[in-house]
């Protein structure tokens, strides 16, 4: 995949809506735009403006050569800015520099209050307070295209949770969509995700 950021690679604190960032339940940071120093102000205003409001703060870390580059800066960010955490287990265990999958989610659990850890076709794991919870992969026909995969995992998963669903739903929702996201080329959903929600029992 050759990610193209566009004007995406310019984002600055200036650019951080303060008063949208009041209002949300959830600000969710995306790990790909990590690189120039404006971009981590950025970051850090966005979180600290969202915990201001009372709001959360997720994390994706998005890519395991950015962690890679920029490992004390996401530790940092992690530790004092994030709630929830996103990552797949390449990424988790780069952040980290450990081995295994689970040293990883330890980790992690030291530094936020859940981690929602993907790992392709193994599924899911969310851990929080304590608790760890599987979530199965979606059964696809085909996998064609993992294209905005973790992407699709993460909006359903915080649909989830801003709805109050309790967390194995949530990790299903993001199951599901992501599930229905590699099945054909590109990253945008070709059906609609409520009624693949509806049909699994998991909105109402």
């Amino acid at each position: 995949m050759n990610t193209f950021l566009g004007a995406s690679v310019d984002f600055t604190p200036a650019d951080v809506d303060t008063a949208m960032i009041g209002s949300a339940k959830i600000v969710y940071l995306e790990g790909y735009l990590f690189d120039r120093e404006e971009a981590k102000a950025a970051f850090r205003k966005a979180a600290t403006t969202a915990k201001a409001a009372g709001a959360k703060v997720a994390l994706s870390l998005s890519d395991a050569f950015c962690v890679d580059r920029h490992r004390a800066d996401f530790q940092a960010l992690v530790r004092e800015g994030a709630d929830i955490v996103f990552a797949n287990e390449k990424e988790i265990t780069t952040l980290y520099q450990v081995n295994s999958f689970a040293e990883a989610a330890d980790a992690a659990l030291q530094n936020c209050e859940m981690a929602v850890l993907t790992r392709s076709e193994a599924g899911s794991v969310i851990v929080a307070a304590g608790e760890t919870i599987e979530i199965a992969a979606e059964l696809v026909p085909e996998v064609v295209d993992l294209t905005g995969a973790g992407d699709l995992y993460a909006a359903g998963f915080l649909y989830g949770l801003t709805q109050g669903a309790p967390l194995p739903a949530c990790g299903r929702l993001g199951s599901l969509a992501a599930g229905e996201v590699i099945g054909h080329i590109g990253a945008r959903p070709e059906r609609p995700l409520r009624k693949l929600a509806e049909r699994n029992g998991l909105v109402g």
